[in-house]
C-alpha cells in the first residue's frame, strides 16, 4: 500500500495548507488518494473531502484501539494513496504523553513528510530537522518541504544548510498570502461556509503542484499490516436519522460507517432547513457543531422542534453530542447574551456570553441509561458552559487522559440523552 503522513514541527507550520493543496493536485492528475487526519480533529476532514472528493476519516492513535485504526487505514486506502495529515507536533499527544502522530505513524508504517515553516529562520533550519531526525530512529522520514520560502536567495541558505544531513527536500513553497484560510474558535471556518473554497483549492493545487514532487510523493510505500476485524460501536437502533448541516456537521465517518456494516439503515435531516427526522427512524443522533452561530434560526423552527418533541414522547432515543447536546436543552445564550429556546427535552441551559474553553481527551465510563454499555474514549472541546442543569441522569463517569475525576458528564431524561462528549471508540 502506497501512502505517507505530513507532519510539522508544530501547529502553525503550513501542513493543512500543504495537505489540502496536494490533494487536490493529485485529484487533477488523476491519482487516486484516500485522505485521513490523524487525532480528533472534526473541521480539517471536510477540507481534505472538498480537496479531494473522497471521504475523510480520522485515524486518532490515543482515542481508537489499534485494530480499528488498522482496519480503517486499510479499508480506505486500499488501490489508493493514503495521505494522513498529522495533528499539532509531531511528537505532540494527549496530556499523558501518548497517542501522537509520531505513534500513528509507527503503527501504520507511515513514512512521514516533515512540513518546515522557514519564514523566520535560514541555517537554523539544519539543527531543527536534524533533532526531529533523530529523536526517535524508528520512525521513517521520507523527506522535507520547506514551506513559506521568502525567496530564491532564502531558499539557497536552506538547501545549504541541510546538505549535510543528507535528507530529500520534497518542495519548496514560497511565501503567498493566497495560501491562508480564515479561522474560528474551534479551528478553520468549516468547509461548506468557506464562500470562496474552490478558488482557494485550485488555486493552493496550482501551486502545491508546481512546488511538490509529485512523482516522488506517490512512490513512497507504507508498511501497513492488516489484523483481525475490530469489534464496533453498535448503532443506537436499526434506523438512525443523522441530524446533518452547517449547525450540526462533526459528525465521525467511522462511527457511522461502523453503523452501516452493523445493518443500520442510515437517513439525513437538517433542522436548519426546518426538516425532522423520518417517521421510521428508531434512533435520532444530534451531532457537534455550531448551533451558537444558528441559535435564532434554529429557535425559529416548527416542524424541527414537533418532530423531536413527538418522537421523544413515543420514546424514540434521541442523543446529542456538543452542539447536539445543546439543542436537546432548553437555551442557548449567544454571545451578545440573547437567549434563544431550543428543543426543551434535557432540563440544560448553556451560555456563549462568558467563554471558556474545554479541551481534552475523556475517558468515559457509562451509567445506568447510557446508549452503550461499556468503557468509552471521547474528545471534549467547546466554549460554551453549563449555566442551568436540572434533574435528570447523568450519562457517564468521566476521566482525563491523566485520569483525573472529572465527575459525571451528561444528562439523561427519558429516552433523551447526550454529552458534551464526542464519542470516538470502545476503550478496549
Amino acid at each position: 500500500m502506497n501512502g505517507f503522513m505530513i507532519a510539522a514541527p508544530h501547529s502553525g507550520s503550513g501542513k493543512t495548507t500543504v495537505t489540502l493543496g496536494l490533494l487536490r493536485a493529485l485529484r487533477i492528475a488523476g491519482v487516486a488518494v484516500a485522505p485521513a487526519k490523524a487525532g480528533p480533529d472534526y473541521i480539517d476532514p471536510a477540507f481534505h473531502a472538498f480537496a479531494s472528493g473522497e471521504l475523510c476519516f480520522n485515524l486518532d492513535p490515543w482515542a481508537m484501539r489499534d485494530d480499528l485504526i488498522d482496519d480503517l487505514a486499510h479499508k480506505h486506502g486500499e488501490n489508493r494513496l493514503l495521505i494522513v495529515e498529522a495533528m499539532m507536533g509531531l511528537f505532540d499527544g494527549a496530556a499523558d504523553g501518548t497517542g501522537s502522530a509520531a505513534d500513528l505513524a509507527e503503527q501504520l508504517g507511515l513514512p512521514i513528510v516533515f512540513v518546515v515553516d522557514c519564514a523566520r529562520m535560514a541555517q537554523s533550519v539544519s539543527a531543527l530537522v536534524s533533532g526531529y531526525l533523530n529523536y526517535r530512529p524508528s520512525l521513517r522520514f521520507a523527506g522535507i518541504v520547506l514551506n513559506r520560502v521568502g525567496s530564491v536567495r532564502h531558499e539557497q541558505m536552506l538547501r545549504a544548510a541541510l546538505k549535510p544531513l543528507d535528507v530529500p527536500i520534497l518542495g519548496v513553497v514560497m511565501q503567498d498570502a493566497d495560501l491562508a484560510l480564515p479561522s474560528r474558535h474551534l479551528g478553520l471556518v468549516q468547509a461548506r461556509e468557506h464562500k470562496s473554497l474552490e478558488g482557494f483549492l485550485n488555486k493552493a493545487g496550482e501551486i502545491m503542484g508546481q512546488s511538490l514532487d509529485l512523482d516522488a510523493l506517490t512512490k513512497l510505500d507504507a508498511q501497513l499490516i492488516t489484523i483481525a476485524r475490530p469489534q464496533l460501536l453498535p448503532p443506537l437502533g436499526q434506523h438512525i436519522a443523522i441530524a446533518v448541516d452547517d449547525a450540526f456537521a462533526f459528525c465521525y465517518p467511522h462511527m457511522v460507517q461502523g453503523w452501516r456494516s452493523a445493518g443500520a439503515e442510515i437517513s439525513y435531516f437538517s433542522p436548519l432547513a426546518d426538516e425532522g427526522p423520518v417517521r421510521e427512524a428508531d434512533a435520532i443522533f444530534l451531532p457537534g457543531g455550531y448551533p451558537e452561530l444558528y441559535a435564532a434560526q434554529l429557535a425559529a423552527t416548527k416542524h424541527f422542534k414537533r418532530a423531536l418533541r413527538n418522537a421523544a414522547d413515543r420514546k424514540i432515543p434521541i442523543y446529542g453530542e456538543c452542539g447536539g447536546y445543546m439543542v436537546l436543552g432548553e437555551a442557548i445564550i449567544d454571545a451578545d447574551g440573547k437567549s434563544h429556546d431550543m428543543l426543551g427535552l434535557l432540563p440544560l441551559k448553556t451560555s456563549f456570553e462568558t467563554r471558556k474553553r474545554h479541551l481534552g481527551y475523556r475517558k468515559l465510563k457509562p451509567l445506568d441509561g447510557s446508549p452503550w454499555q461499556f468503557d468509552l474514549k471521547g474528545h471534549e472541546f467547546h466554549y460554551s458552559t453549563e449555566i442551568k442543569r436540572g434533574v435528570g441522569e447523568p450519562l457517564f463517569a468521566m476521566r482525563d487522559a491523566l485520569d483525573n475525576d472529572l465527575g459525571e458528564a451528561g444528562l439523561r431524561v427519558g429516552s433523551v440523552a447526550g454529552s458534551y462528549c464526542h464519542v470516538i471508540d470502545r476503550a478496549a
